[in-house]
């Protein structure tokens, strides 16, 4: 059970990196990966999120919306659940980390309506995951995107003063990065 567990966690977090090869959450990967503290902070931020919004998720699929045949209410339940979570790190961040709670600015509330949160909670329910293996997948998913948005936030500071050519400064840059990123982290796939 533990090593089912541990290959869980790994498979998601690199293997299939939540944003890397499933490309959800691109905006947030995008938008706040201008900095490796910014990113680091929303990455956290997505971590808790996640895995806390898997457990909790799992819990009312199982208990109350398959139990009352209530299931086709599923993504209302689930977005209510993240946008609880989201209200509870704002808050947190809010009065223990001004400088990062204003540093994030619009990401973080955007984190409800993150589709990488709601694919998770989704993934769990379609796979059919018992309690615990949802909250690794959701453990395992927030980790990978941690780890991909803090090498993007790395990768964009040290190429910030490079010489691009003109027509590759900004965006360009940034989504040929992911892509390389993402080329990079289909190698993980061999170890299936």
């Amino acid at each position: 059970m533990v090593k089912t567990l541990f290959l869980v966690l790994l498979t998601t977090a690199l293997i299939n990196n939540i944003v890397l090869s499933q490309f959800l959450g691109i905006c947030p990967f995008l938008g706040v990966s201008r900095n490796i503290k910014t990113a680091a902070g929303m990455g956290g931020a997505v971590i808790f999120v996640i895995t806390i919004s898997s457990a909790v998720t799992s819990l009312i699929y199982d208990y109350i919306l398959v139990k009352l045949n209530l299931t086709y209410l599923k993504t209302i339940a689930f977005i209510m659940v993240i946008a609880f979570l989201v209200q509870l790190v704002e808050s947190f961040l809010k009065k223990s980390a001004p400088a990062l709670y204003k540093s994030l600015g619009v990401y973080l509330p955007l984190i409800t309506t993150n589709c990488a949160v709601l694919g998770t909670a989704l993934t769990n329910v379609q796979q059919a995951n018992d309690f615990v293996t949802s909250v690794v997948t959701g453990l395992g998913t927030s980790v990978g995107f941690c780890i991909a948005i803090v090498i993007m936030a790395g990768i964009r500071e040290k190429t910030e003063t490079n010489d691009f050519p003109e027509s590759f400064k900004g965006t360009p840059a940034v989504l040929l990065t992911a892509c390389l990123m993402s080329i990079a982290f289909y190698g993980f796939s061999m170890f299936k």
